[in-house]
C-alpha cells in the first residue's frame, strides 16, 4: 500500500497562504475592474443554474 504523503500544515503555514491567496485575488479583481471601466472586456455572467 503506498502512503499518500499529506503534510499538515501550521497554523502559520496555513494564515501566510491564504493572506497569499488573497492578495493574488485582490489583484485579479482590480485589474478586471479597470479593463471593464476601459470597457475592454464584457462584464463576467454568472453560469446559468440547472435548479
Amino acid at each position: 500500500m503506498r502512503s499518500i504523503g499529506i503534510v499538515m500544515e501550521t497554523p502559520e503555514e496555513r494564515k501566510a497562504r491564504l493572506a497569499q491567496a488573497l492578495r493574488v485575488n485582490l489583484r485579479r479583481r482590480k485589474a478586471q475592474a479597470r479593463e471593464q471601466a476601459d470597457g475592454t472586456v464584457p462584464p463576467a455572467t454568472p453560469p446559468e443554474s440547472t435548479d
